[in-house]
C-alpha cells in the first residue's frame, strides 16, 4: 500500500455518493488535498457493513445516535 503522509481527504464538491442495490457496495466521491492543494480524486468504497458501521460512527461523534429507550 502506497504512503500518503500529509493527504487530506474532503467529500467532492457537486458530486454525490451512490450505492448498489444488488450488492450493497457504496462510493463516496472523494478530493485528495495536500494543505489546500487538490491533488487528484478518488472513490472511497465500502461494502454494506463497513456504510453501516462508519454512518453508526459518525452519528455517534456527532451526538445524533439513537439511545435505548427505557422498557419499563
Amino acid at each position: 500500500m502506497a504512503t500518503v503522509s500529509g493527504l487530506h481527504a474532503s467529500a467532492r464538491r457537486g458530486a454525490s455518493t451512490s450505492g448498489t442495490g444488488d450488492t450493497g457496495e457504496v462510493r463516496v466521491p472523494l478530493a485528495l488535498y495536500r494543505v489546500d492543494q487538490h491533488q487528484g480524486d478518488i472513490d472511497l468504497v465500502l461494502s454494506r457493513g463497513e456504510a453501516e458501521a462508519l454512518h453508526m460512527a459518525l452519528a455517534g461523534h456527532l451526538g445524533l445516535a439513537k439511545k435505548p429507550t427505557d422498557a419499563r
